[in-house]
């Protein structure tokens, strides 16, 4: 049965704040807020990105994240380095307290990816991935797959 491409963008639109949602209770959790949460766990695969691009797969403005930023380095979590090439920009490394709450984001989002899937058929979410990539693609050709903004949403 073919699914109306108007049904699928509200369900996409309405599982996306649901998972926010559910990443800010995780968040909460641990202590954190969902941006912190969300920047932990983009870090946690990216290190070394710079401000401005955390800003950007947060879809926030850079005030917003070095604000976050001043929290997540008061706790040890986020070193920033002055970028080697550029003395303007500063890049981000996770800090040296970092290593135990990234494990916990991780386990958190592992956790919450298989509480999601449980009952899922594997073909149905290889679809469903193939599918959510070629709308990313659609969206943002630009992006690789390691920029997928349906990781930073979730996270």
């Amino acid at each position: 049965m073919a699914q109306d491409p108007l049904d699928l963008l509200y369900l996409l639109f309405d599982t996306a704040r649901l998972l926010r949602i559910e990443a800010g209770k995780r968040a909460r959790a641990r202590g954190l807020a969902r941006g912190e949460f969300s920047a932990l766990a983009i870090l946690a695969r990216a290190p070394g990105i710079t401000q401005r691009e955390l800003a950007q797969r947060l879809d926030v403005e850079p005030i917003t994240v070095a604000r976050l930023l001043d929290r997540l380095a008061a706790r040890g979590l986020v070193e920033r380095r002055p970028d080697p090439r550029d003395r303007r920009v500063w890049r981000l490394h996770p800090g040296p307290e970092a290593g135990k709450m990234t494990a916990a984001i991780t386990a958190a989002l592992a956790d919450m990816a298989l509480h999601l899937t449980d009952g899922l058929h594997p073909r149905a979410m290889d679809g469903l991935a193939v599918g959510l990539r070629h709308i990313s693609g659609v969206l943002a050709p630009e992006a690789s797959a390691t920029h997928s903004p349906l990781l930073q949403e979730v996270a």
